[in-house]
């Protein structure tokens, strides 16, 4: 389907050779209430003097000679103009109003003859996007976006999922056959009828219903979702229950089997139908983003278009090769274009950062990097290190904060932190090159870099009994796999960026055990059977590195709830007791005890106009978030602001010197965030200001101290 306009009807005439002859035509259109014979008066009426008839050109007046009696079964057409191609300079000018009249006489057609000696070559432009009487939207920019309305898909407005029925719940076990009762709504004496008809009529379009479900291929399940003149599928099952939702039963069963599921319209594209109709090298846009970068590379590359058309994408086909190659350099050639931003690891969204960096082609700017290296495996690491240099070629200066020795040893220069952490670091231990650093007795970098410092391997593994299996992986990249977990064990999933680590366990394992103990109602990855000795389980938790809390409010020692028992501590104190202070008081989140000029924040937001927030220590409680008579409470010396002031190995060694029957709890707590590494945070740090590895540091000591509330 293409639109023709002034310039391409123009430039096929001055294609023809000198001397040619042509007619510039445009098909008669008769208004509506008006007759053949009256839409000819005004035809002459505008200056026309001649139509052609059955492809035989006449004068409109001998048409209309009373004596002529009206084809009203003719075909008509307007004559425009008939030219001969010259080399007259105002030619261009005469064609380009001949072809604008006769698109506009024609409602958008025009047709232009060539009189040759022996026939007549036709020629027809449109200036509609038509086809076969299908009118088509002209694409945009906008059509192929589905963040604006325009190129959205109506039915789940750009979301790529709606509110319907859930694959996973109607089949919860997949590693039964449609024979085998794979599909739990269609049992029971009634429902049952459903597959009797499926089964009765499987062998003529050749399903195969002794085959397990999650063995079935992609058009094998559309098929028995959509259904054919055989049997009715799962959908028609769905809306015939709709259709009975005024019964009770019925609504019930519908919102047994309701949840997120993939857009029936758009299958997840986010885009409109119409957006998969226009295609470039014979490929749709939702074809392309649902490639890997690495295949995407391939086709772009080999791409091949006409030579009017490549004239028009040449520059954008090199912006595109270029950011796809800059995708592959920092080693992330499998993802998809498609991908969602917060399934990424945050390794992954660095390195798309730092791929966009390179696009921009900056020179004379300082790039700052924090651990670009997270999640990355070794084999990368070098194709890293490579993009980093290039960056640095480019004139620009390249700061990181890394804990990778590959990184570290590729470095021009090393600041080396320390020397330990929290109130023990702050110092710059040691800065130079690499070779003076290996040097360093005072480093305790130096000394894992010169191996004189070691990680010692385990010297008995412990051994396992019990497992669980997962069969039939098939999520993403997953070539349906079966696969156990070790129960009781310390077990690590490894493998290179994109082998399929994240589909396996985040999208598949945590989700199909999630939903047994009916703590996860999102989708699971494509799975078969979870089996093995699932009663040793009665809990899993997923620990990822999303922070804990957006909120300032947030911190570390609320997280991990050891700050209800500080609470209590300084609420059983004798000052509070006589003023009648409740643990509430020592809180800053509610009314009470804590500054109201700044809300317990401690520090006072002044929006400014166009410019950026600006925020100002509170003038009133001086940053402490607390009254001053709240603060004239202590403990062993110490205000409850002093408390949260204290680094978490400061507390520790602080509690342990107080005995109380609270301290004991308080220390339990805080314990676990330092048997994992945190004891420099602050106990009242913002959350905000933790880094994703910290964050998920946190929520494994809060993990690791359930059950320890007595202490």
């Amino acid at each position: 389907v293409e639109k023709r306009d002034v310039s391409d009807v123009v430039d096929f005439i001055l294609s023809l050779p000198q001397g040619a002859q042509l007619m510039i035509l445009a098909p008669l259109s008769i208004h509506k209430g008006r007759s053949l014979k009256e839409q000819l008066e005004i035809l002459v009426q505008q200056g026309f003097s001649r139509v052609e008839e059955n492809g035989e050109v006449k004068k409109i007046t001998e048409i209309l000679d009373p004596g002529n009696v009206l084809c009203s079964n003719c075909q008509y057409s307007v004559l425009i103009d008939r030219i001969v191609v010259d080399d007259d300079e105002d030619l261009p000018a005469r064609l380009a109003d001949s072809a604008q009249t006769a698109f506009y006489e024609g409602k958008g057609e025009c047709t232009v003859k060539v009189l040759t000696d022996s026939d007549i070559e036709s020629r027809s432009f449109t200036d509609r996007f038509e086809a076969d009487g299908i009118i088509f939207e002209a694409p945009s920019v906008h059509m192929f976006s589905f963040n604006n309305p325009v190129g959205a898909c109506p039915r789940c407005e750009g979301f790529g999922s709606t509110i319907g029925i859930d694959e996973d719940l109607v089949v919860p076990d997949k590693n039964l056959s449609i024979f085998e009762d794979a599909i739990v709504c269609w049992k029971g004496e009634k429902m049952k009828l459903w597959k009797d008809r499926l089964v009765s009529a499987a062998s003529i379009f050749d399903f195969p219903i002794h085959k397990p479900y999650y063995r079935l291929s992609d058009e094998q399940r559309r098929l028995l979702w959509a259904g054919n003149s055989y049997f009715k599928g799962l959908d028609d099952f769905f809306v015939h229950l709709e259709e009975k939702s005024y019964k009770i039963q019925y609504r019930v069963m519908l919102a047994r089997y309701r949840g997120k599921t993939t857009c029936p319209e758009c299958r997840g594209s986010r885009l409109k139908e119409e957006a998969g109709w226009v295609k470039v090298g014979g490929r749709a846009i939702t074809e392309l983003v649902s490639m890997p970068v690495s295949e995407l590379k391939k086709i772009f590359d080999q791409l091949e278009l006409p030579d009017y058309q490549m004239s028009i994408a040449n520059r954008l086909l090199k912006e595109i090769i270029n950011r796809i190659n800059y995708l592959s350099d920092v080693g992330l050639g499998y993802l998809t274009l498609n991908r969602k931003s917060n399934t990424l690891s945050g390794g992954e969204s660095q390195r798309i950062n730092l791929a966009s960096s390179l696009g921009s082609s900056l020179v004379g700017s300082l790039y700052i990097l924090d651990e670009p290296s997270i999640g990355l495996h070794p084999r990368d690491t070098a194709r890293l290190i490579k993009v980093l240099k290039n960056l640095q070629d480019m004139g620009n200066t390249v700061l990181v904060v890394e804990h990778d020795e590959d990184i570290m040893r590729a470095a021009d220069y090393i600041v080396d932190m320390g020397p330990l952490a929290g109130r023990l670091g702050g110092e710059v231990v040691f800065q130079g090159e690499l070779p003076s650093l290996l040097q360093a007795t005072s480093s305790l970098t130096a000394r894992y870099l010169n191996k004189t410092e070691k990680i010692p391997l385990p010297g008995l593994r412990r051994p396992w009994n019990h497992f669980i299996e997962l069969k039939g992986a098939s999520e993403n990249n997953l070539k349906n796999i079966d696969i156990r977990f070790p129960l009781e064990a310390f077990s690590v999933v490894t493998g290179v960026s994109g082998s399929g680590k994240s589909s396996l366990v985040n999208k598949t394992l945590y989700p199909a055990v999630a939903k047994l103990f009916g703590g996860f109602s999102g989708r699971t990855g494509k799975h078969g059977t979870l089996t093995g000795d699932m009663h040793l389980l009665h809990q899993v938790e997923m620990i990822d590195q999303n922070p804990i809390g957006r909120s300032s409010r947030s911190n570390p020692v609320t997280y991990i709830k050891a700050y209800d028992e500080i609470r209590k501590l300084f609420a059983d104190q004798q000052h509070s007791k006589i003023n009648g202070y409740k643990p509430a008081h020592f809180s800053f989140n509610v009314d009470g005890g804590r500054c109201e000029e700044c809300q317990g924040e401690g520090e006072i937001k002044v929006e400014m106009q166009f410019m950026a927030d600006v925020y100002l220590v509170c003038d009133h409680c001086h940053g402490k978030r607390f009254k001053d008579e709240i603060l004239d409470v202590n403990f062993g010396g110490k205000n409850i602001f002093d408390i949260l002031n204290m680094t978490v190995e400061e507390a520790i060694e602080f509690f342990l010197g107080h005995k109380s029957s609270y301290t004991k709890k308080i220390n339990s707590k805080l314990q676990a965030l330092a048997d994992v590494g945190l004891g420099y945070i602050k106990l009242g740090q913002s959350s905000s200001t933790l880094s994703g590895g910290e964050s998920q540091r946190v929520k494994l000591a809060s993990f690791l101290t359930r059950g320890n509330d007595s202490g």
